[in-house]
């Protein structure tokens, strides 16, 4: 059974099937809504149900109170239909922005190395076209086993749809990130959905941009600066990587072979910890930029990826160098156990 979904202000309507939550229907048909955690826990996606009838299932009672429930709020991530219903959701259109419909995809490990002690490289060759995506996305994997998907920003540029690039950190205790690292090898298949996220290049501002990362969060920005290069941009663009030892340092050839052939890209990577052998740049990811623009970051645009912390902290660092939210971007990954933290506290959009 299927029923009929209209997105105001759009007035788009389209089929959802009976059982299918209405954020996955969307994204499905390309319509972006807003969303974080994915489990009725954080309260990114909650639309106002216009007219028609819904069932609630997971959502948490602290994301959507049970005076909202009343005044017609649900959480797209977790409410199905249970009739012909209409929406009002706040969607911010971005000229910048593809709509590109989550796919269902199966791809076939290709091949697997170890980028430091605790991150995996894997590669996935899909069949036929493969997947499109913009730089900065990521895909939802599902690992044998574990009922609920991981997400991983895809490292590899658009440009190679048949071949996609995971880095994958070892989370300690973490079921699905042990099975990859000691169990997926080269012909094994896995499925996976995709591409998700609102992390891409603005390139509509026309601005010098500066790529943050931080441990495997090199992964985003490694794909968004292979684009940026393929596709000529002239702009500076600068990428500071740090990790706590030079040997967390991966993939250093590429970027310094990359700078070496194009003059407006910089790459510096920062050691935080074990500094024996380094002749770098010295400290964490917010106190190295700090010293190389003296504070001052007016006229960029900021992509920081990396673990929750450093964001914060760098996110600081930019609004006091007078760079503010409508050019900082970022995307951090919501589990259910951080759910509730899926946003920054220093302002709305991050």
């Amino acid at each position: 059974m299927t029923y009929q979904l209209t997105i105001e202000p759009l007035g788009e309507t389209l089929a959802v099937e009976k059982g299918q939550t209405m954020l996955d229907a969307c994204l499905r048909a390309g319509v972006w809504l807003p969303h974080a955690c994915g489990h009725g826990l954080c309260g990114t996606c909650k639309i106002t149900v216009l007219e028609g009838e819904i069932a609630h299932n997971e959502a948490s009672s602290f994301a959507l109170m049970d005076f909202e429930r009343n005044e017609g709020k649900a959480l797209a991530c977790t409410a199905t239909l249970e009739a012909d219903t209409v929406i009002e959701a706040e969607i911010d259109d971005d000229i910048d922005a593809r709509h590109i419909p989550i796919r269902d995809f199966r791809g076939v490990i290709e091949d697997r190395r170890m980028l430091t002690d605790d991150i995996l490289g894997l590669w996935l060759r899909l069949p036929d076209e493969g997947i499109d995506f913009q730089a900065g996305q990521y895909i939802a994997l599902f690992v044998p086993g574990i009922e609920a998907p991981r997400s991983f920003s895809i490292a590899s540029p658009p440009s190679q749809p048949n071949l996609i690039e995971l880095h994958i950190r070892l989370v300690p205790g973490g079921q699905a990130t042990s099975w990859l690292h000691h169990h997926a090898q080269p012909g094994m298949e896995l499925r996976f959905t995709g591409p998700y996220g609102r992390f891409y290049i603005r390139k509509s501002a026309g601005l010098p941009k500066l790529f943050l990362a931080g441990g495997s969060g090199l992964s985003s920005p490694q794909s968004m600066i292979i684009d940026l290069i393929e596709q000529d941009d002239p702009l500076p663009i600068t990428l500071v990587h740090g990790a706590r030892a030079p040997k967390d340092l991966y993939n250093m050839g590429l970027f310094q072979e990359l700078a070496v052939h194009h003059p407006n890209f910089r790459y510096i990577p920062a050691v935080s910890g074990d500094i024996s052998g380094w002749s770098g740049e010295i400290g964490l990811v917010h106190e190295v930029i700090q010293r190389l623009y003296d504070g001052r970051f007016e006229g960029h645009q900021a992509y920081l990826c990396g673990p929750p912390p450093m964001i914060d902290a760098c996110i600081m660092t930019l609004m006091r160098g007078r760079l503010f939210e409508h050019h900082i971007f970022n995307e951090k990954f919501v589990t259910p156990a951080d759910a509730e933290q899926a946003r920054s506290p220093l302002f709305k959009r991050i």
